[in-house]
């Protein structure tokens, strides 16, 4: 699979400099971790769900979570599970490619349970999204998921949900990170990513977001997001990829906006129209968040509806100049340090305080790809949209 893989190859060539790389569930882990993308959330009890899985992968969606955890009714949670076997049996026979799958648990023995009665066909699967992680609720869960592992023989990752109010609270944030950490770095090949549980901290000051509010608007929420990647997004080796929260608004339908995407391949003239449209209808905020997910140091982002994928996945592709300033940086005969003006003529690149960044950057490319020098994010949005 790859980013835009949905769409023909002559149209990402009009698209990208350099095209987003392919991969699938075995390929390295640095490599899938960055290309999360819009990891899509779903009901584990929907009874037509690897019709849903097939369409959301024909739409781009690489990464997808099926879960048993808050978005069921406590009473539904052993039918969810039957209907998960079926439905990955069913995928199994269709013999089709899907997207990287999660599933989302609530209590370690669901771990060996789930891939035992999954059989043959937990060969789909790439692991669990592990609820309200912390060092004493994280250790079952990760013991769990090694020895499912061992019994598949199958690589199995850990996707933790970093959500629990003793991570919010002040007074046993630092504590409860150090723990989390702890627990990650003793478990480190099985990490893929962590993810942001911003809704239950939220919900633990009866809290709820704007449509036109981003999480970095809510003060307690950000201090929360900066703390964690203070401690477990550092870029010297010992970091880990971390998410973007959800966006919970979803009055944005994709049918409102695509037939205008189409009548241009490339848009001419249309880019400010558009933009104007889709601030109209609420993607707004969720474009601002995007935004400020990658400079507080997040990539990827937790979608709970299909109409938030093509925005997060048109966001990430890298930039020309982006690739431009990244390259210049990490050239062999500058590994001494110094400053140059950027090839944009725009601003300086300092080799040693932006290498981490430069390093990054490309990893992004790899996954996402590099915009060509005249295309930008409602072209690359339309394209995300084709069909």
């Amino acid at each position: 699979m790859r980013h835009f893989g949905h769409i023909s190859p002559a149209a990402r060539k009009g698209l990208f400099h350099r095209e987003p790389a392919e991969f699938d569930a075995g390929s390295p882990a640095g490599m899938l971790s960055a290309a999360l993308g819009a990891t899509l959330y779903s009901p584990a009890t929907r009874p037509r769900l690897a019709d849903d899985v097939i369409k959301q992968a024909g739409r781009g969606v690489v990464s997808m979570v099926l879960c048993l955890e808050d978005s069921i009714d406590d009473s539904e949670v052993t039918d969810a599970e039957e209907n998960l076997v079926r439905q990955f049996a069913d995928l199994a026979a269709r013999g089709v490619e899907v997207p990287l799958l999660f599933i989302r648990v609530r209590e370690p023995e669901q771990i060996t349970d789930l891939v035992n009665r999954l059989g043959g066909s937990a060969g789909l699967l790439s692991g669990f999204v592990l609820p309200k992680f912390t060092e004493e609720r994280g250790v079952p869960f990760m013991e769990a998921l090694t020895k499912a592992e061992t019994a598949r023989r199958q690589r199995l990752f850990a996707m933790p949900v970093l959500e629990s109010p003793e991570l919010l609270h002040l007074e046993s944030r630092g504590a409860t990170l150090q723990g989390i950490a702890r627990t990650v770095d003793r478990y480190r090949d099985r990490v893929l990513a962590l993810r942001l549980g911003v809704t239950d901290f939220c919900s633990a000051y009866g809290l709820r977001r704007a449509p036109d509010m981003t999480a970095y608007d809510v003060q307690l929420v950000a201090a929360v997001i900066a703390d964690v990647v203070n401690v477990l997004g550092r870029a010297d080796g010992t970091g880990f990829t971390i998410t973007g929260p959800v966006w919970e608004y979803f009055r944005l339908q994709e049918r409102m906006f695509k037939p205008q995407l189409r009548r241009s391949p490339f848009l001419e003239g249309r880019a400010e129209e558009l933009r104007t449209e889709l601030i109209e209808h609420d993607l707004d905020g969720l474009l601002r968040e995007i935004e400020l997910d990658r400079a507080n140091g997040l990539l990827g982002k937790t979608c709970i509806h299909p109409s938030h994928v093509a925005p997060v996945h048109a966001l990430s592709v890298v930039s020309h100049e982006e690739f431009s300033d990244a390259q210049d940086i990490l050239r062999p005969e500058r590994g001494g340090g110094g400053v140059m003006r950027s090839a944009y003529t725009n601003k300086m690149n300092e080799v040693k305080p932006h290498r981490a960044w430069a390093e990054r950057t490309l990893r992004r490319a790899e996954v996402f790809g590099v915009a060509k020098e005249d295309v930008g994010f409602v072209d690359l949005l339309a394209a995300g949209l084709a069909e």
